[in-house]
């Protein structure tokens, strides 16, 4: 079965910390699988995440890379009411970066994009 999702690469052995960050933001959302690199202060090998019904991979980077995330690729989350777009606005946004401000952009009554302090990029709308 042909299958697609995202892959959340990190650098830094900080995907630990990200996942613990991810299930804070989607409380009924958990660890399907995990597993360590070889050498275990280089962090996860290869983790699956069920994020509000959102498979996810995350993995740290055995390898250094020249890149990292960019807002160009995000992920996309509505939300049902505007006290969980402002929930989550703050807890992903939290020592990240606002790339749109929650408020009224026309396309959506209530929109925010936040980078959270990993680098991810969140596209939050209320649904």
């Amino acid at each position: 079965m042909t299958q697609i999702r995202p892959f959340l690469m990190f650098q830094g052995a900080v995907a630990a910390q990200a996942i613990e960050l991810y299930l804070a933001a989607f409380p009924d959302g958990k660890v399907l699988s995990s597993k360590p690199q070889p050498e275990e202060s280089k962090g996860i090998m290869l983790a699956e995440l069920d994020l509000a019904g959102q498979r996810v991979l995350v993995s740290d980077s055995a390898v250094d890379h020249a890149f990292d995330f960019t807002p160009s690729s995000s992920l996309f989350v509505d939300v049902e009411t505007r006290e969980e777009l402002e929930r989550l606005v703050d807890v992903l946004g939290k020592d990240g970066a606002t790339l749109m401000p929650l408020d009224d952009y026309g396309f959506s009554t209530a929109f925010a994009w936040v980078n959270d302090r990993f680098g991810v990029s969140w596209q939050l709308n209320l649904a």
